[in-house]
């Protein structure tokens, strides 16, 4: 008959932390199992749900879950009593509108200068040739073409600019 070989004091060692630590890891695992869950019942969450509620909750599985609150709002005051304030307010609004005004015509006036000087250029469709053009045809043809474009794009400024002043009140 063949016995078997003895376990050595140290392979009998490792066997005993080997299971040790498994048993250990296994019971952490299962009370952070039970610790850690947490149900999303509706638009709330918790992490101790009854029996009733967990007919509507559903566990939630995976990373870390945070939730931030966010502030009340505060209570509005009861009254429509306008403060005092109201009408140095409505002075500086007219102010902030006619120095609004201001710039916006300002604007527009350089715009429209731009605009001029763009088509004097342009001629109607038929720019002065400069000296580097009079052997490239395409240098002049693609510098028609800016001009076109940069006409295009001042005529958009002029209405918008225009558009932006008919939206602003009219001074008393």
């Amino acid at each position: 008959m063949q016995s078997e070989p003895a376990l050595s004091s140290i392979d009998w060692v490792m066997k005993k932390i080997f299971f040790t630590l498994l048993s250990s890891f296994a019971l952490l695992h299962h009370a952070a199992a039970l610790d850690g869950a947490i149900y999303r019942c509706g638009n709330e969450y918790t992490n101790t749900a009854t029996a009733e509620q967990m007919k509507n909750c559903k566990l939630v599985t995976g990373g870390n879950v945070t939730v931030v609150q966010s502030p009340k709002p505060a209570p509005k005051a009861s009254g429509s009593a306008k403060p005092a304030s109201a009408a140095s307010n409505g002075a500086a609004q007219r102010e902030r509108d006619a120095e609004s005004r201001a710039i916006l015509t300002s604007e527009l006036r350089k715009t429209q200068a731009r605009l001029d000087e763009l088509n004097k250029d342009y001629n109607n469709g038929e720019p002065e040739k400069r000296g580097d053009e009079a052997r490239n045809h395409q240098k002049y043809l693609d510098r028609v073409a800016e001009i076109k474009a940069s006409i295009a794009r001042a005529q958009s400024d002029i209405d918008g600019l225009k558009r932006e002043i008919s939206r602003l009140p009219v001074n008393n």
